[in-house]
């Protein structure tokens, strides 16, 4: 099963993750980072630009793979994922702007967009560490209910329910587009190690489907049960509907020194 962490909030939870990509980067300079968008992986991204501050660090040989992106919003829009990811990641972490890869999602070219994403990825050697949320309706990436658990980068439909959640990006819901191109959960699955976290209580139903439901099409998220080094990183309000959350705290405050997540 998924390695379960629940810290006191999400500055902490941006800390550990931030802290567990420092190692990784110090044993390979040029490692390959899934990156989420969305106000969830951001604690991570603040910690990681604080130690690249005051550490020194040079990223510039870090490459990235973006999880998805809005299919037909105009080129430059200020919440395309490639722009989101310029300036949430590129910029602050002074990454290689010709390493980061976002799927494109422009309408000229969108039925092969999903195979050449997939071609680089591949190319690249695969996804280290790959980070993702989960949306209220259980999506990983923009793997909405029903995706299938072996699906590969493809253009998906949003659920009205994800369009309202993203509509605070947006001047309306009804401005925040229909469909979107996205890596799949078999994407997701061939990282070599996945972290989601998931922050605040609206989102604690979907953990809980997650980690401790069946796996199934039906709730996305569960996919990570079948991922051999998946770690989910949570505050108590994400937590508060796990069953077994005692045993997460007993397994975590007793983790060997040695073990990473």
């Amino acid at each position: 099963m998924a390695e379960i962490v629940i810290l006191d909030s999400p500055n902490a939870a941006g800390e550990l993750v931030a802290g567990a990509i420092t190692d990784l980067l110090a044993a390979r300079p040029d490692a390959v980072l899934g990156l989420a968008t969305g106000s969830t992986p951001l604690p991570v991204y603040s910690a990681l630009e604080r130690r690249v501050r005051e550490r020194d660090l040079d990223l510039s040989a870090v490459r990235g793979f973006a999880l998805d992106e809005y299919v037909g919003l105009p080129e430059g829009h200020p919440e395309s994922y490639r722009a989101v990811i310029t300036r949430d990641v590129v910029e602050p972490l002074g990454l290689s702007p010709a390493n980061v890869h976002v799927p494109r999602g422009s309408l000229e070219g969108i039925a092969t967009a999903g195979d050449d994403y997939e071609r680089a990825i591949l190319a690249a050697g695969g996804i280290d560490l790959q980070l993702l949320g989960i949306g209220t309706v259980g999506h990983v990436g923009f793997n909405e209910p029903g995706s299938s658990l072996a699906s590969l980068t493809r253009v998906k439909t949003l659920t009205a329910q994800t369009r309202r959640d993203n509509a605070r990006f947006f001047a309306s819901a009804d401005d925040v587009p229909m469909h979107c191109i996205t890596q799949g959960l078999g994407t997701i699955l061939r990282a070599r190690h996945v972290v989601l976290l998931a922050f605040g209580s609206g989102k604690a139903p979907a953990v809980a489907a997650a980690v401790e439901g069946p796996v199934s099409a039906s709730h996305p998220g569960s996919v990570i049960q079948l991922h051999p080094h998946a770690t989910v990183v949570l505050d108590e309000e994400a937590a508060s509907e796990l069953r077994e959350v005692d045993y997460y705290r007993y397994v975590w405050e007793n983790k060997p020194a040695w073990q990473r997540i």
